[in-house]
């Protein structure tokens, strides 16, 4: 069985180090755009050749990612970066717009493309789509069970998080960043809403609930799974963290390998608490396994805070204006980071034991002083959140070397020949013709000495072997440049090894798919009985119905769509109907014989993502509504047959998580948001009413305003759009007369 791949997070050149030094076997990272983590450190251009030369150098692959939604106007420059990583022998790129990922095989055959987690992969017929693309591995949602991964029977390699932050959200699908504060989460730039308070309210009564942050998930960790996840088949363990620290990545590195390691040699795996502590202490919001170990609700959230907890220090026994006295449960050094209960926290730059004397470390069980510099006047507990003699003893780099054997053969009246291999690059070379000795032969143990003087590079000999005759004479002086120059020669071999060299073909220009029919069509999402009959006495064009019974109940009706599950757990079989496909997934099984119109949650942006649904068989594409008016000008000059969303309550996430689940005991009822007729919202700290809905059993949380951009319609209706989309929460008949009068009025 191949060796499972541990794959670690890299947000700058000290993570790098940090990751390749403690046993990583890939990384990944990202360049100055285009990657899904915009606020990390990340790289310029010339410190991705470092970086993929230093990762290379010691056998570690390194892949970078380039997986946001790609806007029309950027995409010739998005292909020139790609082409520079190829270029410069990246191992892979991580893709999530599926334009990009459609051209990607055709204009670089030789590239290896990953499939981002953005890119929402939760099922087989998404991930065989994907593949049909030129896929070679899949970075499965983190929402899937270890099981489902397994179910999943598709010859792919199976990427999985095994360790860091999760969102709440299915990764590709929030809409929350970009619809408050203008920042998409689809473009790297997310602010992290999930992170903030809310409260919960039942119609207009709130609800109590055991904390206010009702989105906030714990921290992923696994490391006591090790050995059923290697025992799953999965290809490669992923450490989420390119904003972490050094630290943080070197010491979860090394954590994780040394795991690994031991489980694949001794089947045992032995977790100590130290080890815990440690992982807690570098960051995390409590500790889950995740859905990947079928935990759910309060196992899976931390709702009393969003913050780095730490592990507990001690308990407050006395506050005054001056100090702050607590009863250790853990040792306390000078420069530790500190947090109270009401979150404030502070760097221990003093530290005074019971006595005021000033002190360097208190232990457990002793008591420590600390100055009163946040003006405190209540508390419970105290939390440690940064260890400062921890992360001191991390930012010590292991001395990782490569091991090599050294041949040397010394013959008199032939060249002398030293030869160092690393068991898959072998490096020759040659030096003058050995003689034998006057006065002073050479020993076999100063030649080897020698030779195995390899301190300051990146390698150490395992085995050096020498083949001499007696009594011969070499000078230290050659056999010091000889050593110098096949070491060099071996780092250069190393570091610009091309297993697959770069190739880059020209594809023919996208063809213009220009639609002449003036023709104004609305379409409409309805969510109730009275809607939909609304909508058919409107005479409008596609009918979308979230609602499957509902949909059975009116199929028969020519303009009714089905709207797909985002997240299908079993697909209905259909014949010559229409769907509306939220998902990769849904269009690979449906639209070679079905209608199928393609959703805004498949984030299209660009004219190749248009173009390549349109190939598989879509028959209207809907721009995703983060797109702006001149991003839509732009792909409706090549192909105006899209649909564009003009009003609606906008789904800003789909959670496989539900708040009710939340609830304190005698407060409500739990899963009753199914069956309720009750409306249920959270309400942020602007008193934002967020409506919940469950759909299919997934939590969708809608914006607590409508979109309404119908007054772009002109606009629009110049490119030649006349697709319009209506989106319904819980619109009356009158109201939505009025919507649909008001576009009407607008495209005239």
């Amino acid at each position: 069985m191949k060796k499972v791949e541990l794959l670690s997070p890299v947000g700058n050149m000290e993570c790098l180090y940090q990751a390749v030094m403690n046993g990583a076997d890939a990384v990944y990272l990202g360049g100055k755009k285009f990657g899904a983590r915009k606020f990390a450190n990340n790289f310029e251009n010339i410190e991705l050749i470092e970086a993929i030369k230093y990762c290379h150098l010691y056998g570690v692959k390194i892949y970078v990612t380039v997986n946001t939604m790609i806007y029309d106007n950027e995409f010739e420059e998005v292909i020139n970066y790609v082409a520079f990583l190829h270029e410069n022998n990246v191992d892979a790129v991580i893709v999530q717009d599926i334009g990009l990922i459609s051209v990607l095989k055709k204009i670089f055959p030789n590239l290896e493309i990953h499939i981002s987690t953005q890119s929402h992969n939760t099922n087989k017929y998404g991930v065989e789509l994907l593949m049909s693309y030129g896929a070679s591995r899949v970075v499965f949602a983190r929402e899937l069970s270890l099981s489902e991964i397994k179910n999943i029977d598709v010859d792919i390699e199976k990427e999985v998080f095994v360790h860091g932050a999760l969102c709440v959200a299915y990764s590709g699908c929030c809409l929350f960043s970009s619809m408050n504060g203008g920042r998409s989460g689809n473009r790297g730039e997310c602010v992290g809403s999930c992170r903030l308070p809310y409260k919960l309210y039942k119609n207009d009564k709130l609800i109590r609930t055991d904390g206010n942050y009702l989105l906030s998930t714990k921290s992923l960790c696994t490391i006591d799974k090790i050995g059923e996840l290697i025992d799953s088949g999965i290809t490669s363990f992923k450490i989420e963290g390119r904003m972490k620290s050094p630290e943080y990545v070197g010491y979860i590195t090394r954590l994780y390998r040394e795991k690994i390691d031991s489980y694949y040699k001794e089947k045992i795996l032995n977790i100590e608490q130290t080890e815990l502590d440690n992982i807690k202490k570098l960051y995390n919001r409590e500790l889950t396994h995740g859905y990947l170990f079928n935990e759910f609700g309060k196992t899976l959230m931390n709702i009393k805070t969003s913050n780095h907890i730490g592990i507990k220090l001690g308990k407050i026994i006395n506050i005054d204006k001056k100090y702050i006295k607590i009863k250790l449960e853990n040792d306390l050094n000078q420069e530790d980071g500190i947090r109270f209960d009401n979150d404030k926290g502070m760097i221990v730059n003093k530290l005074y034991n019971a006595k005021g004397l000033l002190v360097s470390s208190l232990k457990k069980g002793e008591i420590a002083l600390v100055d009163n510099k946040i003006s405190l006047t209540e508390g419970n507990t105290v939390r440690k959140t940064i260890d400062s003699l921890l992360n001191k003893s991390l930012s010590k780099l292991p001395n990782k070397k490569i091991n090599v054997t050294i041949l040397c053969k010394a013959h008199i009246g032939k060249l002398l020949e030293i030869t160092i291999s690393d068991s898959k690059n072998e490096i020759t070379e040659y030096g003058n013709i050995v003689e034998e000795s006057i006065n002073s032969p050479t020993e076999e143990s100063r030649i080897k000495a020698q030779l195995e003087k390899l301190g300051n590079t990146p390698f150490i000999s395992v085995d050096t072997k020498i083949e001499m005759d007696k009594n011969i004479f070499i000078s230290i002086k050659e056999l010091n440049d000889l050593r110098r120059t096949i070491v060099e020669k071996l780092v250069t071999k190393r570091e610009y090894d091309i297993p697959k060299p770069f190739i880059k073909k020209e594809i023919s220009n996208i063809k213009r798919d220009i639609k002449k029919d003036e023709k104004l069509k609305i379409n409409i999402l309805v969510r109730n009985e009275e809607q939909l009959k609304c909508a058919i006495e409107e005479n409008l064009n596609n009918i979308y119905v979230n609602d499957y019974n509902l949909y059975n109940k009116f199929s028969k009706i020519p303009n009714v769509y089905y709207r797909t599950n985002r997240v299908p757990n079993n697909f209905i079989e259909f014949e010559n109907k229409n769907i509306l496909a939220t998902e990769l997934g849904a269009i690979s099984k449906y639209s070679k014989s079905n209608n199928v119109v393609a959703d805004y949650f498949l984030n299209v942006a660009n004219i190749n993502s248009v173009n390549a649904l349109r190939n598989m068989g879509v028959s209207l594409v809907t721009i995703s509504v983060e797109s702006n008016i001149e991003n839509i000008k732009s792909i409706a000059k090549i192909n105006n047959n899209v649909e564009i969303v003009v009003y609606g309550r906008l789904e800003l996430m789909v959670s496989k998580y539900c708040p009710l689940n939340m609830l304190i005991n005698n407060d409500e009822k739990r899963c009753s948001l199914c069956t309720t007729k009750d409306k249920y919202y959270l309400k942020d700290q602007y008193d934002n009413m967020y409506p919940i809905v469950n759909e299919k059993h997934l939590t969708h949380i809608l914006h607590y305003k409508n979109l309404n951009i119908i007054n772009d319609i002109s606009e629009y209706k110049e490119l030649g759009i006349n697709n319009y989309r209506i989106e319904l929460y819980d619109e009356d008949k009158k109201q939505i007369k009025e919507i649909i009068n008001e576009i009407r009025n607008k495209y005239e």
